[in-house]
């Protein structure tokens, strides 16, 4: 049996890829804040599922990772889901904390341990969700938008590394549009994905052992436009 953590599988996108890698033949060790979310996964099935909670801001995430790792009894594939980020036009320095301690602080911890765990293993799949959000700033929420360039460019460079080992590691970068979960904010949304899609979408791209994806798949044509947008105009938006 193939074995896989999802950090972040309490809710939206990680919690229906769980649904998705068990249905497909994984045993899955799922990770989050609210246990009693990760419980009613492992009701469902108890025998594909090894529910370890903690909290990535505050708990050492490589210590839990690899006690995950043992109760599951190997790692293949790492899942990681978690992620924060609100609008915050009035600059609030404890808004724009949070988000980086966890999407910037966190990221790396899990990110780091993921990809030594798979070199010294000599393979492995680390795959980890930014955001079509981190190709350009934003005015109003400025620091989710920098830190998901933090995470497109750090899995860039953990791509090369991967490379540089000649051994079958790879990472993938998901960079999602608007899905349909608590994390979307804001008005003037459009191509909004349901999660279910959007979970369906990312594991042809984890089969594929794809470099980058968009999800939706159309959104690609989102990210070519926003990066030939001039400064002087995009500065004015």
């Amino acid at each position: 049996m193939k074995k896989a953590i999802i950090v972040g599988a309490t809710s939206g996108i990680g919690n229906e890829l769980a649904k998705i890698l068990v249905q497909n033949g994984y045993k899955v060790g799922i990770t989050g804040r609210r246990i009693t979310e990760l419980q009613k996964l492992h009701k469902n099935n108890p025998e594909s599922y090894q529910v370890n909670s903690f909290d990535s801001i505050t708990e050492n995430n490589s210590e839990k990772l690899f006690e995950l790792t043992e109760q599951i009894g190997g790692l293949e594939l790492l899942i990681l889901s978690s992620g924060t980020g609100d609008l915050n036009e009035g600059l609030d320095y404890e808004i724009e904390h949070k988000t980086n301690l966890l999407n910037v602080n966190a990221f790396t911890e899990i990110t780091d341990w993921a990809f030594n765990y798979f070199e010294k293993q000599k393979k492995g799949h680390l795959v980890a969700i930014s955001s079509i959000a981190g190709i350009r700033g934003s005015r109003i929420a400025p620091a989710y938008n920098a830190s998901k360039a933090y995470q497109i460019n750090y899995l860039e460079g953990l791509r090369q590394k991967a490379t540089k080992t000649k051994k079958p590691i790879y990472i993938t970068d998901i960079r999602p549009g608007f899905v349909d979960t608590d994390m979307a904010k804001g008005e003037g949304q459009f191509w909004v994905a349901t999660k279910e899609k959007a979970a369906r979408q990312i594991f042809r791209i984890i089969k594929k052992k794809k470099g980058i994806g968009y999800v939706t798949k159309r959104w690609w044509i989102v990210a070519k436009l926003l990066r030939l947008i001039p400064n002087g105009l995009y500065k004015k938006i």
